[in-house]
């Protein structure tokens, strides 16, 4: 393999034009881990009218049961077609056995973990060797949750992480019967037959999660479970933090409630940090789901126009002033 990369072999597999934009999609072997055989494919948006610039970096974590394009449409259109074509350098990259990310041997043993650790730290070598600067990172429920978990062991740091956004990202929601060691020991004894969760099969979305992510989330929510592996505590990392954070929780967002994405967000110790609510109340035009908060035409005209001003780095003054209910810390 001819490598796109000095850090790890990198090939580029495939380089289309998708009307006004360029999509290179690479195959990254950071061999960083102890399944040797990790693939992780990351595509790169540009422009095709200036196919050389680099703007600022930002990498895109989509959540479970989904790949790539909820970032961007086979039409050219997502959050990340956006940002694309408002000059930022876009990557998207998909989890282990996600889309273009080929299944990896111990794939039904894959975890959050493993993507905390490994992958995301893997990602930004690249990103940055390729950008020449630090990106801005965004996730989308688990891809969020993956987020904090990299940034709450310090596998990701200021020197990764110009900024995160989570987005419908939370942990501390618990089902109380888990609570109960039977049900639990029970659920895990069914579950751990499985290679893997069905997204199609039980509409959850188009993708598969590896039994491993749904027993991590079941030991996470368990009697004496913790956000964390068995060496590090995630949840007590997030406190020393120090990379900017965005929270963004939706008013009609039942699977992760709004309640729960305020915890994950107060658990953070970083100085610069904004959370807010799409809703109704906070101005917006409806209350916003949890897929419709970035898929959807409102979206489109609402949110992700908060997300450019975000990376931007716009002052927070503008966003005070508006009708939305967002809180901040200096």
């Amino acid at each position: 393999m001819q490598s796109s990369s000095h850090l790890f072999p990198v090939a580029l597999i495939s380089a289309e034009r998708r009307g006004d934009l360029i999509e290179d999609v690479y195959r990254l072997k950071p061999g960083n881990s102890l399944d040797f055989t990790v693939e992780l494919a990351v595509t790169r948006l540009g422009l095709v009218a200036s196919p050389d610039a680099r703007g600022v970096p930002v990498i895109l974590l989509h959540g479970s049961f989904s790949n790539r394009r909820f970032w961007y449409s086979p039409k050219g259109i997502g959050l990340g077609a956006y940002l694309a074509r408002a000059g930022f350098d876009v990557w998207i990259p998909e989890m282990r056995g996600h889309g273009l990310s080929a299944r990896n041997e111990a794939y039904r043993h894959n975890r959050v973990a493993d993507y905390a650790r490994y992958d995301l730290p893997a990602i930004a070598a690249f990103v940055r060797e390729q950008s020449g600067q630090i990106p801005h990172w965004i996730g989308h429920s688990l891809g969020g949750t993956t987020l904090a978990a990299a940034l709450g062991g310090h596998y990701l740091g200021v020197e990764q992480a110009a900024s995160a956004a989570l987005f419908g990202s939370q942990i501390t929601r618990n089902f109380w019967p888990l609570k109960v060691p039977p049900v639990q020991w029970a659920g895990h004894f069914v579950l751990k037959r499985f290679a893997h969760f069905s997204g199609p099969r039980f509409k959850r979305g188009p993708e598969d999660e590896p039994m491993g992510i749904i027993l991590e989330s079941l030991r996470w929510r368990g009697l004496f479970g913790r956000f964390g592996d068995k060496k590090d505590d995630w949840w007590s990392g997030l406190r020393h933090v120090q990379v900017p954070l965005l929270a963004v929780t939706a008013a009609g967002d039942h699977q992760d409630p709004a309640w729960a994405c305020r915890e994950l967000f107060e658990q953070f110790g970083c100085e610069r940090k904004q959370f807010l609510c799409l809703g109704r109340e906070q101005g917006f035009t409806e209350d916003f789901g949890h897929v419709r908060m970035l898929v959807s035409k409102a979206a489109q005209v609402q949110v992700w126009p908060l997300v450019q001003a975000w990376l931007k780095r716009e002052d927070v003054a503008p966003l005070a002033e508006s009708t939305l209910n967002v809180s901040t810390t200096p």
